[in-house]
């Protein structure tokens, strides 16, 4: 019961900022959902940062990986918008924006969980 709290508490603080970073960089004017982006990439480096000191020995608990890897990234970062954001520029035939957006944020964040991970060695 415990973890499950410690899941659910990591992920709604995620899920608030993940509305705070898409409130703030996803305008209307902007082609490419820039929010949504912001908090996959920055997820993903946090969880490389989390994964790799958990794996680098006991120096981080499996609670506090709990409430920050699977709670805060989990409610931090978003596939479901990334999916339907590229759903529209389909749907609107914005070739060029779903692939810059596509590409940018596969590439960025597997780069970001490396980095992290590269940081924490």
């Amino acid at each position: 019961m415990k973890q499950i709290l410690l899941v659910f508490i990591g992920g709604g603080a995620g899920s608030i900022f993940r509305y705070a970073v898409s409130k703030f960089l996803n305008q209307e004017q902007y082609i490419i959902p820039y929010g949504t982006l912001a908090v996959n990439v920055l997820g993903s480096l946090f969880i490389g940062i989390i994964l790799g000191l958990s794996l680098k020995g006991n120096t981080v608990s499996q609670n506090t990986v709990l409430i920050l890897a699977t709670g805060f990234c989990g409610g931090f970062t978003t596939f479901s918008s990334f999916a339907y954001e590229n759903q529209i520029m389909l749907r609107n035939g914005d070739l060029w924006s779903f692939f810059i957006y596509t590409i940018s944020s596969f590439v960025l964040g597997l780069f970001a969980v490396f980095l992290g991970m590269f940081l924490v060695k």
